[in-house]
């Protein structure tokens, strides 16, 4: 059986489809971060150098592709840009699996996004690889209660939709927080879980972690989004 590797962003969903794959049994053996600059098409963005952090807490190997590795242009389309933002993802994940003989299977996080789920699927065919998104098309609200109960704790880390002010910004999502979410889904067509861009996240404990990640931060206002400007960040 050949490894597998999981695209690993720090964020909830991406954690959530590896610690799916874990309890399914899959050998994970890479985690795979791909650090991007500026807007993505493909990837969650905001501060995702925590990410190392995480895959110490648990305990599996990072693979960090790094975005001076882009070959992307200026003055591209949102497909072409896509699959442009795919292939250094693609090159480190050929890199892993010449040296393994072959990658078993790819975890990812995606929800809702064909565009993201599309490009991730052709690339695992071109590997040889299975697929494994166990968030593709599953009810948001289904997802949000199971992260709850397993225990997963899911900081906000970037917001930038209407309805989501400086409040936000370093919120745990708790059964609370989710409701509020879901008012302002009816509200302002917020997604519960965020899948449109209208925040990001970061899991800072879960049951697939040892330690916690400990962060220290400023948040950072911009008139309608903002983020989280991490100033420390350590395992307890």
């Amino acid at each position: 059986m050949h490894p597998w590797v999981s695209l690993f962003s720090g964020g909830k969903d991406s954690a959530w489809a590896l610690y799916q794959a874990l309890e399914a049994g899959h050998p994970v053996e890479r985690l795979v971060t791909v650090h991007p600059t500026g807007d993505s098409y493909m990837y969650h963005t905001p501060a995702t150098e925590l990410a190392a952090l995480a895959a110490d807490s648990i305990g599996i190997d990072l693979v960090a592709v790094r975005p001076d590795n882009f070959d992307a242009e200026t003055a591209v389309d949102a497909g072409e840009q896509g699959d442009r933002e795919l292939e250094p993802l693609e090159r480190a994940l050929a890199e892993l699996a010449d040296e393994w003989g072959g990658i078993g299977g790819v975890t990812a996080g995606a929800v809702e996004s064909a565009y993201q789920t599309d490009r991730i699927e052709a690339m695992c065919d071109r590997l040889g690889a299975e697929l494994f998104a166990p968030l593709w098309q599953v009810d948001p609200r289904t997802l949000a209660d199971q992260m709850l109960e397993a225990g997963f704790e899911i900081i906000v880390l970037q917001v930038a939709a209407y309805g989501l002010d400086e409040s936000w910004l370093g919120r745990t999502l708790d059964a609370a927080a989710f409701r509020e979410l879901e008012q302002l889904g009816e509200a302002y067509g917020v997604h519960l879980l965020g899948e449109g861009g209208e925040f990001e996240t970061f899991v800072v404990d879960g049951p697939h972690m040892d330690r916690r990640v400990e962060l220290e931060y400023e948040p950072v206002w911009e008139g309608d989004r903002g983020h989280l400007e991490i100033t420390d960040a350590t395992l307890d």
